[in-house]
């Protein structure tokens, strides 16, 4: 097993789309980084949120998530309540090739603001945008900025290839263009 390097990411990206829509860089003064990295790519925050709340006293379950746990927020920016949680997706679209994992791991420029960041593996056959909780572990509001940088993604490469790919073994989750709450 490898780690996908940049030039490796690249040419994948570009040939097959594996990232949709592919970025080489996006950095500068006040932005949140996000693009091609040496052994990785961070992807973006797209402008849609869901704020989980207890406003309507809804109660989380995996087995029969109730749409009243959360609100809809839209926009360049996502106010976080103190010690709460956020869906959102990526503005990339990704396809894993057969031959890859990608891990996800959160920004330190977030994670030094107590956001942490949680993705499940995206296995060898999943597409779509990947949904992306974003849980708010301080006492305080947190900002979350769309359109920029907000984890980044790790390909490796495996040895050989496996049985199944995820599109066979679990469809209800592969082709995602949505933001996914739990489904069991």
């Amino acid at each position: 097993m490898a780690l996908l390097p940049d030039h490796e990411i690249r040419r994948r990206a570009l040939e097959y789309k594996m990232i949709d829509p592919f970025i080489e860089r996006h950095s500068g003064p006040g932005i949140i980084s996000s693009g091609l990295s040496p052994l990785g790519y961070d992807a973006r925050v797209a402008p849609e949120f869901r704020v989980f709340t207890n406003v309507d006293s809804a109660m989380i379950d995996p087995k029969a998530f109730d749409e009243r746990s959360f609100v809809v927020r839209d926009g360049d920016v996502c106010v976080i309540p103190p010690n709460s949680f956020v869906l959102t997706k990526t503005v990339e679209y990704f396809r894993v090739p057969a031959d890859l994992l990608a891990l996800c791991i959160g920004k330190s420029t977030y994670a030094r603001c107590g956001l942490i960041v949680n993705v499940t593996p995206l296995n060898p056959g999943w597409e779509g945008h990947v949904t992306i909780e974003i849980s708010n572990t301080t006492p305080l509001p947190a900002k979350v900025y769309a359109n920029e940088g907000i984890c980044q993604f790790l390909f490796i490469l495996a040895d050989t290839l496996p049985e199944k790919l995820y599109g066979e073994i679990n469809p209800k989750f592969n082709k995602i263009t949505e933001i996914i709450a739990a489904r069991a």
